[in-house]
């Protein structure tokens, strides 16, 4: 009989002291934060000019105008005359949040345009390829092309209509 009114008070004080180690709890607070920073934003400096061209009766072509140095390469019956007029990349510049990281999204083909007649402009490339500001929040980014001109292309000055094309910066 003492042997059970032991082990009887051994399993009472056993169940007194788990609930007790399990009514205990803690807790700990946390602070809710954010930082907003500067917009990113981009504005036109130049505009996009492949220059003077030439095209053939016969055939037409391309001129590929390369954004990191101004320069064009024709082919096809499209040639480059020693008059070159005025040969740009478009030029932007970038403004935001000092060292941020920013993607490009370049334009889809537009064209251009001398009263009835066109020619299209395509495979945008910009340079440099990846957007990254700099410790005053500023890059330039300069964007070419490729414009493509049918045969016996009608000549006159083309220009885009509307606004032309838009490249869009987002955070990354």
């Amino acid at each position: 009989m003492k042997r059970i009114l032991f082990f009887s008070a051994a399993v009472l004080i056993g169940l007194t002291q788990s609930s007790k180690a399990q009514t205990q709890t803690g807790s700990a607070q946390a602070h809710a934060k954010a930082t907003v920073v500067v917009p990113i934003s981009i504005s036109n400096i130049n505009d996009l000019n492949f220059g003077n061209i030439a095209v053939s009766a016969s055939a037409g072509g391309t001129v590929v105008l390369d954004p990191t140095n101004n320069t064009r390469t024709a082919s096809n019956g499209v040639s480059l005359p020693a008059n070159q007029g005025t040969v740009q990349a478009a030029s932007f510049e970038v403004t935001g949040a000092p060292l941020f990281t920013y993607t490009i999204t370049l334009p889809n083909p537009i064209s251009v345009y001398n009263g009835s007649n066109s020619m299209q402009v395509s495979n945008f490339v910009c340079s440099p390829s990846n957007g990254s500001l700099d410790n005053s929040g500023k890059q330039t980014l300069k964007i070419g092309a490729t414009l493509t001109a049918s045969a016996n292309q009608a000549d006159g000055s083309y220009q885009s209509s509307g606004q032309g094309f838009t490249v869009t910066v987002q955070y990354n």
